[in-house]
């Protein structure tokens, strides 16, 4: 039987983070678990696509927004399972395993990592705590989180939206919180923006969007002021 896990990697010009993402799904390989790697871009002028060439990766060019980048590489993935990753999240060691548990005993349900970021800043830590209880009491974890979810549940509840931003929470509303859990293993993903703009200030800057989208206000119109 074929390995049951498509993994796939939403890129734009991701060369600074790509091949650090990719060495760390090596477990994933060693326990058998991945069909394929498929790099879903939004139009690259960097190292992208060698890098991903030069893995072996799947490689799709054309599609423009993450949503969108999503969804065509779900619509390409063969696998029964489906691991959406952010090009600039890695995962820890054991994710493999854990991804492994979870696809044989909670069919049912879709997953997510544990939020870390890599960073040593003590607001780092405050942080993810509240990212991480979000993702449990409200079943509402973010895209740099990763989706683990089967193609019978993914094919289920519509897949990912073709939007600009807010397309991780429309599929994490779409599954629930009874149908979505958050596994022991990291993903462990970039605090570049955070380090940039000020954690706190960019903590409730994406809150305030968060709370703004939950209330109605469409994503076309959050992506700008996102930008």
């Amino acid at each position: 039987m074929p390995a049951p896990l498509s993994i796939i990697i939403p890129t734009l010009n991701a060369a600074s983070d790509l091949p650090e993402c990719l060495q760390a799904l090596m477990p994933g390989l060693e326990l058998g678990l991945i069909r394929e790697v498929i790099v879903s871009d939004g139009g690259s002028d960097d190292a992208t696509p060698r890098i991903a060439g030069d893995t072996g990766a799947t490689w799709i060019a054309g599609a423009s927004g993450r949503g969108a980048q999503l969804a065509a590489g779900a619509d390409t993935a063969r696998g029964d399972w489906l691991l959406f990753l952010h090009a600039d999240t890695y995962l820890s060691p054991d994710w493999a395993e854990r991804a492994a548990h979870h696809m044989e005993r909670r069919a049912e349900s879709a997953a997510a990592f544990t939020l870390r970021y890599r960073s040593d800043d003590r607001a780092a830590r405050w942080l993810e705590a509240r990212a991480n209880r979000r993702a449990r009491m409200f079943g509402l974890p973010y895209g740099d989180q990763g989706l683990l979810i089967s193609r019978k549940l993914y094919d289920a509840v519509g897949g990912f939206a073709d939007v600009p931003l807010m397309e991780d929470v429309m599929i994490a509303r779409a599954l629930g919180k009874k149908r979505l859990v958050l596994l022991s293993a990291d993903a462990r993903t970039s605090a570049e923006k955070y380090e940039r703009d000020g954690w706190r200030k960019r903590a409730w800057s994406n809150a305030f969007l968060l709370t703004r989208f939950l209330l109605g206000t469409k994503p076309e119109i959050l992506a700008k002021a996102y930008r």
